[in-house]
């Protein structure tokens, strides 16, 4: 018997139960329907999560003074006073895979511009500080290496800032802000960049020469911390060898000396959430995929009673000639046939879910290709390995026995 024939066969026998055929399409429909959707969360997050840490700065390199241990307690990291300018100018002036690096230092304060007020640290960064955060100047510009120099007394302000400093919508730049009592004259405004992955504002940002925070507002010698960025990704590795070398060399650590300071980079990070994310993906899909068993179980069960209820079908068919294959062919496409349409089914109810829930919920949504075909080759394989012992049995019956089938 030709495959068309049996094609046609196993179509009418499905048709002859639309009902059925459907329920038992139905754990399939889910089953695929979930596994797509769930998949395309984790992977939607994931690539937000990217994005997010790219706008940061993919490359950049975080140099913080190490812990310290005194009479037996360890100092906070914040109170050590490793890191000098003299480390900064010496990293500026040795590394070669660095494209940018400043200095950091942290004030926490009231800013006040006539009756407002809001509560922010400035930031004490040189002019390479932008390029390593990934931050535009909006409107002015930004203060110059003299300003540095001089410890001029002037700022870079976020969007936040001026939203709260001056309501009535007016220029800031050229307005004098007062924090901690001493003026600051806003000489540029930075591009919004709105809320990162962990909820923090990136627009409540005051941007000053660190020469002017170190002395003007904390009279403190020593830095808090050391941002750079790598030339690429793929050299942070090296460069943070490179650090960690001239750092250990200016601050004279014998060989068998701990670090004074932390190096943490982006990649780090990116590394830890793709981790996390890729764990709950999976952990999501493993939970979708049982619907697609369950399905595939309920394909078997009704199966089963197909083989059951056409027993003396089958045993007719199989004295004018039908041989096993054939039947067992039979069943296999039905079986194949009610995964397939269950899969395609699920593929466009799960991409319609993931839209929905991104323009319901505001998830982030990403529907990768290979979560398709792999959800549809389950189904298909599901429809094949369930559909396998049904088929079997049917196509081992005895013609005679089979007519006789009450």
């Amino acid at each position: 018997m030709n495959g068309t024939n049996l094609f046609k066969i196993a179509l009418r026998a499905l048709a002859n139960n639309k009902l059925r055929a459907f329920l038992t399409m139905l754990g399939i429909i889910i089953g695929v329907a979930s596994v797509i959707t769930m998949l395309a969360i984790g992977q939607g997050s994931k690539k937000s999560i990217q994005q997010q840490i790219s706008e940061m700065g993919s490359n950049m390199i975080m140099i913080h003074p190490g812990a310290d241990m005194r009479g037996g307690v360890r100092q906070d990291p914040s109170a050590m006073q490793t890191l000098k300018l003299a480390d900064y100018e010496a990293l500026r002036d040795e590394t070669n895979f660095l494209s940018a690096i400043s200095p950091n230092v942290s004030s926490s304060g009231q800013l006040i511009a006539g009756n407002n007020n809001y509560p922010a640290s400035v930031n004490g960064v040189g002019t390479e500080y932008l390029d390593i955060r990934q931050l535009t100047v909006e409107n002015g510009q930004m203060f110059t290496e003299a300003d540095i120099q001089s410890s001029a007394k002037v700022c870079v302000i976020g969007k936040t800032i001026v939203d709260n400093l001056f309501p009535d919508g007016s220029d800031p730049v050229g307005k004098i802000i007062r924090f901690s009592k001493i003026p600051l004259r806003v000489v540029g405004v930075l591009k919004s960049k709105g809320y990162n992955s962990m909820g923090q504002d990136q627009d409540a940002v005051v941007l000053a020469p660190y020469t002017t925070v170190m002395k003007r507002l904390l009279a403190v010698t020593y830095l808090q911390g050391v941002f750079a960025s790598a030339l690429t990704e793929d050299m942070t590795d090296y460069a943070t060898e490179e650090i960690t070398e001239i750092l250990r060399r200016n601050h004279k650590l014998k060989t068998s000396d701990d670090d004074d300071f932390t190096i943490r980079t982006q990649q780090e990070l990116s590394t830890m959430l793709n981790s996390t994310t890729d764990l709950m993906t999976t952990l999501l899909a493993c939970i979708a995929g049982i619907s697609l068993v369950v399905g595939g179980i309920g394909i078997m069960n009704i199966m089963y009673v197909s083989v059951t209820e056409r027993t003396r079908e089958i045993g007719l068919r199989m004295s004018v000639g039908a041989r096993g294959v054939d039947i067992l062919s039979q069943f296999l496409i039905e079986a194949i046939l009610i995964s397939i349409t269950g899969g395609i089914i699920g593929v466009i109810i799960g991409c319609g879910a993931s839209w929905i829930v991104k323009s319901v919920a505001h998830w982030p949504i990403y529907i990768q290709p290979w979560s398709v075909f792999l959800s549809f080759a389950v189904c298909t394989v599901t429809g094949v390995f369930f559909g396998w012992y049904p088929a079997k049995k049917a196509a081992d019956l005895d013609p005679i026995e089979a007519i006789r089938y009450e």
